[in-house]
């Protein structure tokens, strides 16, 4: 008798327990699956946004490889438009600034510069324009502006290259002991461009007491 009382206390307090607090179990297991099913809806919404840009940006690429210049920076601009957190409205910036440049447009090929260097998620791509818009300037002479952008440039994975654009501000400006030197730093980093960093070292003015 104890026991078949023991079961009925136990059946009565379990419904006890869910008139108190079924709701707010099933309130919890209802938020669970809307949790689940929104983190999921979430997943399948970026990868589709990500395909979607990768399909724009390889139509971009297409577009300049055929010479369809003004299509392939129609293309980057949507990219910027409709993707401009991705890191391919950044790449294709990047390459939308190029076409502009060998199409002698210096100023547009400038803006897409900038807009990598205040947009782009990923700290290479912003360097990458960094170094890209300090060669234009320096090859239009304004030097001074270069070599602001090049001292408030990061020292990261990209520093031989910063170097090696100081080295040519320097060198622009007839200063050949700071181009020497900003020359010989870029080559301690092994850059790339090594080869031709050392013929621009041995273009440079003996440095003085050496012959």
């Amino acid at each position: 008798m104890a026991e078949h009382l023991n079961d009925e206390e136990q059946v009565e307090a379990l419904k006890k327990w869910w008139s108190e607090n079924g709701k707010s179990v099933v309130g919890g297991v209802v938020l669970g699956l809307a949790l689940v099913g929104g983190w999921r809806g979430w997943q399948y919404y970026e990868q589709n946004r990500a395909d979607t840009a990768s399909a724009r940006y390889d139509e971009m690429i297409v577009a300049a490889e055929n010479r369809h210049l003004d299509r392939a920076v129609q293309v980057a601009e949507g990219l910027r438009v409709d993707f401009d957190d991705t890191a391919y409205a950044s790449l294709g910036a990047l390459r939308a600034a190029k076409l502009k440049l060998e199409a002698g447009d210096r100023g547009a090929a400038q803006v897409h510069l900038a807009w990598v260097r205040a947009n782009a998620p990923d700290p290479g791509l912003r360097q990458i324009a960094t170094l890209r818009m300090a060669r234009i300037l320096i090859d239009d002479g304004e030097l001074d502006a270069a070599q602001r952008l090049l001292d408030a440039a990061p020292r990261d994975a990209f520093a031989p290259e910063l170097a090696e654009l100081r080295g040519d501000v320097a060198r622009a400006r007839g200063d050949a002991q700071g181009a020497r030197a900003a020359y010989e730093e870029a080559l301690a980093g092994k850059p790339a461009s090594g080869l031709l960093l050392r013929m621009k070292l041995e273009d440079l003015p003996a440095a003085a007491g050496k012959s």
